[in-house]
């Protein structure tokens, strides 16, 4: 609770192996009386993880996909709908937000309840585009160019070069010493501009007044449209940050520069002299281990989803984008351009 608002954090699950380094901040957080794990995905194994999670902590509520039908982001809106309690302040974070500040949730819910004016209010986040750019304006970010303040910029938002860039920068020059700190950049309100939602808070009673009804695709809709017919700002809490690891464009990168890895290594480090801290992260790479070593046996458990036809046309179309990005991608690896000036 904070300042009589029950605070109910939630995620889009998701994939285990992002939510190991997730889960631990969540779990200990005392500000936060429930967590949702929106059950997104047909994967047994991801399926029997966040079941055991569940099973050892009690904050941790299941919710299934209200239609009973999983088809990636396409399947996110329906979740929305339960989102609209009174008195309750709602905090989302994508599956792979793998580092947090300490204070990082009363950091966030505070500025949520002292700046009620705004429809969506988010972190500054390390592997966003918006976020990228305003540290670049701020001058926080130096890039070796101007990049303009778009969601799908082709460098800030799709390139896995750009993106394994700024997370070594972010490793090696921020995160020892908490010199992260020197990126705060105070408070910076959006527009009329979509924006990648990683990590956002709203208060149930704004979500109330639509009942919660997303169409389409969830990201435009609250990121752009709905403040726009309520005349909003959305807006970036510039002092207090997180790290997103990849979008889809950037992830094969990220994978093949063991980024993920690097996180992990310096979150079981510094978690490791929190008594607190060393406990969850224990139990959830304990849950972790059991799974992976029962996948033979809980790959046959039947998925309690259906999921939703691709047809044929689709198929094509999602084929030839494959195809195109690929071929994007591939004007960014003969020169070995840099984007961060160092």
């Amino acid at each position: 609770m904070y300042n009589n608002y029950k605070i109910v954090c939630n995620t889009a699950a998701g994939r285990r192996r992002y939510m190991q380094y997730l889960l631990p901040p969540i779990l200990a957080s005392d500000i936060i009386d429930r967590y949702d794990i929106w059950i997104n995905t047909v994967d047994a194994c991801d399926i029997e993880f966040f079941k055991l999670i569940a099973q050892k902590y009690p904050k941790v509520n299941l919710v299934w996909q209200p239609d009973g039908i999983v088809d990636g982001i396409n399947s996110i809106n329906a979740f929305y709908r339960a989102c609209v309690e009174e008195n309750t302040i709602y905090l989302k974070m994508d599956d792979d937000i793998i580092w947090t500040e300490p204070d990082f949730f009363e950091k966030m819910v505070a500025f949520r309840v002292n700046n009620p004016g705004y429809f969506l209010v988010s972190p500054m986040v390390i592997n966003n585009a918006l976020s990228s750019y305003i540290l670049q304006i701020t001058g926080k970010l130096k890039l070796s160019k101007y990049m303009n303040a778009r969601a799908n910029h082709s460098i800030l938002w799709r390139s896995g070069e750009f993106a394994f860039e700024l997370h070594d920068w972010f490793l090696k020059t921020q995160l020892p010493d908490a010199r992260y700190r020197q990126l705060y950049c105070g408070k910076r309100p959006i527009a009329m501009n979509r924006f990648s939602i990683n990590s956002i808070l709203w208060f149930g009673k704004d979500m109330k007044e639509f009942n919660g009804i997303i169409p389409g695709d969830d990201e435009e809709y609250l990121s752009c449209i709905k403040p726009t017919e309520l005349g909003l700002a959305n807006c970036f809490n510039g002092d207090t940050i997180v790290s997103h690891f990849s979008f889809y464009s950037q992830r094969e990168y990220l994978d093949r520069e063991n980024i993920l890895e690097r996180y992990g290594k310096h979150l079981h480090h510094e978690w490791s002299k929190i008594p607190k801290m060393e406990q969850i992260d224990k139990t959830v790479q304990a849950i972790l281990n059991d799974i992976e070593s029962k996948k033979s046996e809980i790959i046959q458990n039947p998925v309690p989803y259906k999921t939703a036809p691709v047809p044929t046309k689709k198929q094509w179309e999602l084929k030839f984008k494959q195809f195109t990005r690929m071929l994007k991608h591939r004007k960014y690896k003969p020169n070995n351009t840099k984007h961060i000036v160092v």
